[in-house]
């Protein structure tokens, strides 16, 4: 899931157009991935292990170049609707669907959306690699035993969208972003919420090197 503002009525022209940018076999694979990449279905192995995939395309596994190849060409042509992304972490590729911000509240809490804005900020703006339990109830406000359960409640939410996941290398309890995570924002979303906390106009690139993206945006487009 990807937070966006576009509508829905296009997407099967779209998937039909995926005949001019692949193969017969790399069709194949990206149903698969479809399929694969729904945390409801798969639960916690959600996507395609690199391997699995690779062996679908009848490619070896070390070649990074065809294997991106893919990817790339995928994201050319559906980047309107969705977005494959590789999370090197797990060694598995999913497939992100862009979704309104409306249809995001069916998924989300408005809590659970918070405590997601508060951990990209900490993460990929500080630079910290993980966030204490123990901080974010520091910061929110609620420290009582009802607002521990509560919040835990909400970042299960956000575990089981793949957006984060437990981080077991500290005694105290701690998330991490996946790659889920670092991608769901869209930069019209981060674009309002950034306009919307400073209470001016910003461009596309003062939000994007606000929140420490401006950089990964280039290297993306220069793969």
């Amino acid at each position: 899931m990807m937070t966006n503002d576009i509508p829905f009525d296009n997407t099967l022209m779209m998937m039909n157009s995926l005949k001019g940018y692949l193969t017969t076999e790399e069709e194949l694979a990206f149903m698969q991935l479809l399929f694969s990449s729904s945390a409801s279905i798969k639960g916690a192995n959600y996507g395609l292990a690199k391997k699995d995939l690779a062996k679908m395309l009848g490619i070896n596994n070390g070649d990074d170049e065809a294997f991106h190849s893919f990817i790339n060409r995928l994201n050319a042509a559906l980047s309107r609707y969705f977005r494959v992304i590789y999370d090197a972490r797990r060694d598995r590729v999913i497939v992100m669907m862009h979704v309104t911000a409306k249809h995001a509240k069916s998924t989300l809490s408005s809590e659970a959306l918070a405590i997601m804005l508060y951990l990209f900020y900490h993460q990929e703006v500080l630079g910290h690699e993980f966030t204490l339990l123990h901080q974010i109830l520091v910061d929110f406000g609620h420290e009582s035993l009802n607002a521990n359960r509560k919040l835990k409640n909400n970042i299960d939410q956000l575990k089981k969208i793949g957006a984060v996941t437990d981080y077991e290398s500290v005694t105290e309890e701690a998330f991490m972003l996946t790659a889920i995570g670092v991608h769901m924002f869209s930069e019209s979303f981060l674009r309002r919420t950034t306009e919307f906390a400073q209470e001016t106009q910003l461009s596309k690139e003062e939000v994007m090197k606000f929140f420490n993206r401006y950089n990964l945006h280039i290297e993306e487009e220069n793969e």
